[in-house]
């Protein structure tokens, strides 16, 4: 039976998400199936070599991106003779960023796949689906100590 019923246990006992890198902020979609969790986040401009994810601390998935490379860094000689008027887009994609989720215990963190196509990173955690013996462990009452 679970506390409060099962509407309830994500709002009480919510997984901790941190956001610790001042630069880019890396958006995050969270979805849970029956047989997985999957992360999607926003990465345009990172390739897959830019892109690093980790299971740290036995239950902690860590995602991070450096060195992005925009078209503005990019252009050969960097035009002297070009004006820019506004570079809004360069803001959004450039620098690093770092996002930690502590992952559910019900979960194969030897099985994570990720795969980054079209600027979005998709990071796929497989649930362990089998069922968990109690921990129940019967103490002998005695008389005397």
């Amino acid at each position: 039976m679970a506390f409060f019923g099962d509407p309830f246990r994500r709002f009480l006992f919510s997984p901790t998400i941190y956001r610790s890198s001042p630069g880019y902020p890396a958006l995050l979609d969270w979805m849970e199936s029956p047989n997985a969790h999957i992360f999607k986040i926003n990465v345009p401009g990172y390739s897959k070599d830019n892109i690093k994810v980790q299971v740290e601390e036995g239950n902690i998935l860590a995602i991070r991106g450096q060195g992005a490379k925009d078209e503005y860094s990019q252009s050969p000689g960097k035009e002297k003779d070009v004006i820019w008027h506004i570079t809004e887009r360069a803001s959004l994609t450039a620098g690093d960023f770092s996002r930690r989720i502590e992952l559910p215990e019900d979960v194969k963190v030897e099985q994570i796949k990720a795969q980054v196509e079209n600027g979005v990173l998709t990071v796929v955690v497989p649930k362990d689906t089998t069922p968990k013996r109690d921990h129940v462990r019967n103490i002998t009452v005695t008389s005397k100590l």
